[in-house]
C-alpha cells in the first residue's frame, strides 16, 4: 500500500469510497474544487493501484481542516487510516500548521475512537450539523 497525492485520474475510486462511505457524500466537483485549490492536501491510499482510502485536508495561513476522509469498507482495520494520518500530519508540519480540526458524527464511535489514538480532542460540538439523518458533529482538534 502507498500513500500518494490524488489527481483526477483517481477520482473514480475516490468517488466509489466515498459513495459506500457517507449517506451524504461529496460530488465528483466538490473532490475537483479541492484538487485545484493549492491550499489543499488530497491524498489517496493505493493498494495494487486500487483506490481503498483517501482524505481531504484544507489549508488556511496555520490552520488545517480535515474535510473528508474514508478507507473502502473491504479494506478497513488494515491500518489505511493511520497511514493516511501520518501523512496528513507530516505535510502539516512541513507547512507548519498549528493544529487541525474536524467534525465527526456523534454516533460514529468507531471513527472517534480513531481520532482520538491519532491525538484528537473533543472541542465542541454542532448542533444538527449532519444531514440524512439529522445529527450532532463532535468537533475536534489536534495541535501540534
Amino acid at each position: 500500500m502507498k500513500i500518494v497525492s490524488m489527481t483526477k485520474e483517481h477520482l473514480e475510486g475516490v468517488l466509489v469510497v466515498e459513495n459506500n462511505s457517507f449517506t451524504n457524500p461529496w460530488s465528483e466537483e466538490s473532490f475537483l474544487s479541492e484538487l485545484e485549490k493549492e491550499t489543499s492536501i488530497n491524498l489517496v491510499a493505493l493498494k495494487d493501484e486500487k483506490v481503498v482510502g483517501y482524505a481531504v485536508l484544507s489549508t488556511v495561513l496555520d490552520e488545517g481542516d480535515l474535510l473528508d476522509i474514508a478507507v473502502d469498507e473491504n479494506f478497513r482495520r488494515q491500518k489505511i487510516a493511520s497511514a493516511l494520518f501520518e501523512k496528513i500530519f507530516e505535510t502539516a508540519l512541513e507547512r507548519k500548521l498549528s493544529f487541525i480540526t474536524l467534525e465527526v458524527r456523534e454516533s460514529s464511535v468507531p471513527a472517534i475512537k480513531l481520532y482520538q489514538s491519532r491525538g484528537f480532542e473533543t472541542v465542541g460540538i454542532r448542533k444538527n450539523y449532519y444531514h440524512k439523518p439529522t445529527e450532532n458533529a463532535v468537533l475536534m482538534t489536534k495541535y501540534f
